[in-house]
């Protein structure tokens, strides 16, 4: 799905690395990067900035780049997934969220330094995350920080998810997992 496309309407996108929101205008001309966890990367042919396209407006690039029916809910929604918890579903979760620079996802990358599920007293399970970003002036974190709450509230019995993000220990190569250094040809 690589490949230059032409924006169908305006859009906003955010703006990497600062993580500033912007509007790309109708027509402009991109270069997809990576499509994965269901948001696009792109590159704008004019400038050469890169920019993130959301799931919800990844159509616009093309029908080939729309999103997929099952989209995690969105802030202030609630999970709609039928089925008792279990932890491992919360795992595969995150296993969807991808750093749009970098085409692995953040488990394997090592940005994900602590996941606990606790029982809530009026049931479900409230999960709490520790991550970090790659570089910690990264303007991305509080973009991966919402799509890692928005995708771990999609869990059957979550009804809480808090993500922080954390800076100590500083996150290094040595975090990535050998799939990880495999994919990005570092072994």
């Amino acid at each position: 799905m690589r490949g230059l496309v032409v924006l169908e309407r305006e859009c906003e996108a955010t703006l990497i690395p600062s993580g500033e929101r912007v509007k790309v205008p109708e027509g402009t001309d991109l270069r997809v990067v990576q499509t994965l966890g269901g948001n696009v990367t792109v590159q704008s042919i004019s400038d050469g900035q890169l920019l993130r396209i959301d799931a919800k407006d990844a159509a616009l690039l093309g029908e080939e780049f729309a999103a997929k029916p099952e989209a995690p809910p969105q802030a202030g929604e609630e999970a709609t997934g039928e089925g008792p918890f279990d932890e491992a579903r919360v795992w595969e979760q995150l296993r969807t969220v991808y750093d749009p620079e970098i085409p692995v996802n953040i488990v394997e990358l090592g940005l994900v330094y602590q996941c606990q599920a606790a029982p809530l007293p009026a049931g479900g399970q409230r999960v709490d995350i520790q991550m970090t970003v790659t570089a910690p002036g990264c303007g991305m974190g509080p973009v991966l920080q919402e799509d890692v709450r928005r995708k771990v509230l999609s869990v059957p019995g979550v009804k809480e998810a808090n993500v922080d993000l954390v800076f100590e220990p500083p996150w290094d190569q040595s975090r990535m997992s050998e799939v990880a250094r495999l994919e990005l040809g570092w072994m």
